[in-house]
């Protein structure tokens, strides 16, 4: 018997698309398929999920001018 299972397409570059099977990794009910090198089909329920998740990591990797004055004058 076919089983349809509800899902969204994600058009990313590649090191975006390797964050979100990085985070699949780790659940396990996140991708359904990967397409391509730029594309992924996963679950609609988590595509919130996964912005917020992607938000979080980025925002940790990315520069910031004010903390780096302030741990500057920490020292």
């Amino acid at each position: 018997m076919v089983r349809a299972i509800k899902g969204s397409l994600i058009k990313c570059d590649p090191s975006i698309k390797a964050l979100i099977v990085d985070i699949d990794s780790k659940r396990h009910d996140i991708i359904i398929e990967e397409l391509d090198d730029t594309n992924l089909l996963v679950s609609t329920d988590k595509i919130q999920f996964i912005k917020a998740e992607l938000e979080r990591i980025l925002s940790k990797n990315a520069y910031n001018a004010m903390e780096a004055e302030e741990a500057e004058k920490q020292k």
